[in-house]
């Protein structure tokens, strides 16, 4: 229930987010919105958040197996971009809705292939979209 909850929140902030970094790109500009979404969110939040929640060591990082996977940060400064850009030229609605089909599709194609260390997912027809539903009805009769 909470992971669905969450889900929800993230969408919404995402795209209240992605308002608010358009409106800042306005009045100045993209890199500069950009670099200071990144640095508030992490001397607010996240520094906030380290400082009740345990403390771990940031020396942990030079142990970590996949070193590819601390680009996170990287890919949230071009996701930053990439939603004020779509925001400012398609609006909202269609820049969220067509943000959404894309994490979509890219997040079933990480999981069908294995990606990124995630457990591999084989393709079904039966689960595919349109499937779903007609599987549904002939497990109920």
């Amino acid at each position: 229930m909470w992971g669905f909850l969450a889900a929800l929140i993230s969408g919404a902030l995402m795209s209240i987010q992605g308002v608010f970094n358009t409106e800042v790109t306005k009045q100045s500009s993209l890199w500069v919105s950009t670099g200071w979404v990144a640095a508030l969110g992490f001397c607010s939040s996240a520094f906030a958040a380290w400082l009740f929640t345990g403390r771990q060591s940031f020396l942990r990082y030079g142990r970590l197996e996949n070193k590819y996977t601390l680009l996170g940060g990287v890919i949230g400064a071009f996701i930053t971009i990439t939603v004020i850009q779509s925001m400012g030229a398609l609006g909202p609605a269609k820049a969220a809705m067509l943000i959404v089909i894309s994490q979509l599709i890219v997040a079933y194609l990480i999981e069908l292939m294995g990606l990124f260390g995630v457990d591999k997912e084989p393709f079904e027809w039966r689960k595919s979209p349109g499937n779903a539903d007609r599987d549904r009805r002939d497990r109920d009769l």
